[in-house]
């Protein structure tokens, strides 16, 4: 039987891609504008994103609470938001209340308010401060948060703004409210872009050079935010998740970009004609880009596995972003390249354009060899530090942080601290419970529960029960002494539902549930942290089949994965010292200390298994094919991280400047992210792939190959790139000796 003969780069499907988009270049750039353009006019014309922080759903015992309240008692099913005063004289002198009892007239005629309950008003007693300096005004919707026009909220706040005057400030409050106030798009994704384009600038020396990273990844981020914006209307996305996935999809999009410009590049070097160097980069890095960019969005995937909808959001905002970027690499990227031909360099800085990279004398080269020469002290040392920064991690304290956490100017921060200053943190987040009473003689458990929670230690005050017009369902409002991020709030929450509600309802057949933002926060908290390891050991499995695929090697998979928890690790505890601790919080401007949101450890690992995965490949493929060639370990482990030491070091830095641009932010949630990012890509990149990699390599010798034939035939054979990418020298660096 004759044997197939392998096919050339120009034969295989990226090769044929890349000579198509090569000669119909200005068809290709015509789709991206005109996709860039019809995707966000669509977006706008179906009435803007729906944004929504809604962290419940599922089956948990809140969302059986909402869904009681909106078929028994619908006027009490919706959420309520808080107008807070804070006055200079006492609240209750007429003039003051004759003031707040007129913006709470014209809060009551905004859409979706049923009714606005006064500190004046029977039951609103409590809702003025023992000082008499701060009031508030509850009003409750008709509708919970994820289903109030986000205008309508934007009506309220302008409201409270324009009442504010000397001596009278209006703030608004509730999770409602917060649909209203996000932060601007843009402010951290612009630092860092421009970080971006000093680094490349470095790399290249060149402007148009640099200038083509930054425009694919632009492209393809500009499109996705319009691909968020339309399926936000039909999955719930959360306020943060188009700067979420811009911050993904930049950071992925320069990098994957820049694989493929400095293998073109490269590939004009080498006398090759700008057709051919562009086939040649797409169906080298380009297979490298697809594999890479395909590991992120299946380990994206993973989320779902959660069953959370706002979980679904991110994870789909996340992958179109990625899913674009990569797409704008693979085919506006060639189509550019075919304009620029060999003016690619033209437009350079003096003295700063860099056509190849150095030999057996650069500094890659040597720190090669220090790492085997010194690979035992190399391998302990860094193992050590990776300990040590993982540490915190075990002191995590998984919930959803609350407003108090918002930036200061905002109004729902201002709202909170007053709330809490007058009446206690707790007030930020009351406890709704809803009770089902199917007999009439149900309500006699009422007075019962109603005592027993108003005498529970952690409970600063109950609100009377309210019974429907049909007798057949109550509602009471508990008030928690602490914030509804605080770890008591978390236990009182278990343990009304565990000892007060069956102790208050026992010889009756009323039913309470225990619901309300806070109680819903706390459900998808438990649930999220119950699945995380399960997520967790689904994408450890993967990573392992995947590269155990590529390699054909049970050793280096094993040890890539340990790597990559060691990294993620340290990740974990770097945000756990800085944001739960408080460890450099004023450095990093990160307001006050909160747990961390359960999410984010979970999307964290997702993502940096992908990106991990990237660097990986990059590493161990060159060190194999140096293998296979010499069957001389030490050497190749050598040669190999001297190869691929500088396409790490640029794929990383401007990860690190990018992802670290989003600390600067004021958003926390999107600081604790991005800060998360940013140091397990810094670690990564350096002590994992650059020390400890190489190091252990080095100690296992031969037994890093070592793949029984059993498995060889069982296991599929997946191909990627294998030469190194090579970037240009930084500027200032003396030509390498021959």
């Amino acid at each position: 039987m004759r044997s197939k003969t392998p096919l050339t780069i120009e034969e295989t499907g990226l090769g044929r891609l890349a000579r198509a988009c090569y000669h119909k270049r200005k068809m290709v750039l015509a789709i991206w504008i005109l996709g860039l353009i019809v995707i966000n006019v669509l977006g706008f014309a179906v009435g803007g994103g729906i944004f929504q922080d809604k962290f419940g759903g599922g089956n948990s015992e809140s969302q059986k609470a909402q869904n009681l309240l909106k078929a028994r008692f619908p006027e009490r099913a919706g959420d309520t938001a808080n107008v807070v005063f804070r006055i200079s004289t006492p609240a209750s002198d007429p003039a003051n209340q004759a003031a707040i009892e007129q913006i709470d007239q014209q809060v009551a005629k905004v859409p979706h308010v049923v009714t606005v309950l006064s500190p004046f008003a029977p039951g609103g007693e409590g809702q003025i401060s023992r000082d008499k300096a701060i009031a508030y005004s509850v009003i409750q919707f008709d509708k919970v948060t994820q289903d109030l026009p986000k205008k309508d909220m934007k009506t309220l706040v302008d409201l409270a703004k324009s009442s504010t005057k000397p001596g009278f400030e209006v703030e608004m409050g509730g999770a409602p409210i917060a649909k209203a106030e996000t932060a601007p798009f843009g402010a951290s994704e612009i630092v860092g872009i421009w970080a971006a384009i000093i680094i490349l600038l470095i790399a290249f020396g060149s402007v148009i050079a640099m200038g083509l990273p930054i425009m694919t990844a632009l492209f393809g981020i500009g499109i996705a935010v319009g691909v968020i914006e339309i399926f936000s209307h039909l999955v719930v996305v959360p306020t943060f998740g188009t700067e979420l996935a811009a911050m993904i999809g930049i950071g992925v999009g320069i990098d994957y970009a820049l694989f493929i410009v400095t293998r073109y590049r490269s590939g004009l070097h080498d006398g090759l004609e700008p057709e051919d160097a562009v086939i040649k980069a797409i169906g080298t890095s380009g297979r490298a880009v697809v594999f890479a960019g395909c590991t992120v969005i299946i380990s994206l995937l993973g989320m779902l596995l959660l069953g959370l909808q706002f979980i679904y959001g991110l994870a789909f905002g996340a992958i179109a972003a990625v899913l674009l970027v990569m797409a704008g690499a693979m085919t506006l990227l060639p189509a550019v390249l075919g304009f620029c031909g060999r003016a690619i360099d033209k437009l350079h800085l003096p003295k700063m354009l860099h056509k190849g990279i150095g030999d057996k004398k650069t500094l890659a080269y040597r720190w090669s060899r220090g790492i085997q020469r010194y690979k035992v002290i190399a391998a302990v040392v860094s193992f050590l530090v990776l300990v040590v920064l993982s540490l915190p991690l075990f002191g995590m304290h998984l919930a959803f942080t609350d407003a108090g956490n918002d930036p200061a100017a905002f109004t729902t921060r201002k709202a909170y601290d007053l709330l809490a200053q007058g009446f206690g943190p707790g007030t930020n987040g009351p406890l709704v419970l809803a009770v089902s009473l199917a007999n009439k003689g149900d309500q006699s458990a009422l007075p019962e529960l109603a005592g027993l929670l108003s005498h529970d230690p952690d409970i600063q005050f109950v609100v009377p029960p309210t019974v429907n017009p049909a007798a057949d369902t109550a509602i009471l409002i508990a008030i928690p002494k602490t914030s509804p991020q605080d770890q008591a709030t978390q236990t009182l929450v278990h343990r009304i539902r565990d000892t007060i509600v069956p102790e208050a309802t026992s010889g009756t057949s009323a039913k309470a549930l225990v619901g309300g933002v806070t109680a819903a926060a706390v459900d998808s908290s438990a649930m999220i942290s119950k699945r995380l390891f399960i997520v967790i050991g689904g994408v450890v499995i993967l990573s392992f089949l995947l590269l155990m695929a590529v390699f054909r090697s049970v050793a280096v998979p094993l040890k890539a994965a340990i790597m990559n928890l060691l990294s993620v690790g340290a990740a974990y505890g770097v945000i756990v010292a800085v944001f739960q601790w408080g460890w450099g919080g004023q450095f990093f401007n990160i307001g006050k200390t909160g747990p961390i949101d359960p999410w984010i450890p979970l999307m964290l690992f997702t993502i940096l298994f992908g990106l991990s995965m990237d660097y990986e490949v990059f590493l161990l493929s060159r060190i194999r094919e140096e293998y296979l060639k010499t069957h001389d370990n030490a050497t190749s482990v050598a040669d190999g991280l001297a190869e691929t030491a500088r396409v790490i070091t640029a794929a990383a830095a401007i990860m690190v400047c990018v992802f670290g641009s989003f600390v600067l932010g004021d958003l926390r949630i999107l600081k604790v992210f991005g800060m998360g990012l940013a140091t397990a890509v810094l670690v990564d990149a350096t002590l994992v792939r650059m020390i400890l990699v190489p190091a252990t390599m080095e100690l296992l010798g031969d037994a890093n190959w070592w793949f029984p034939n059993w498995l060889d035939k069982a296991v599929p054979n997946i191909s990627v790139e294998t030469a190194p990418e090579p970037v240009p020298a930084l500027a200032g660096a003396a030509p390498a000796s021959k």
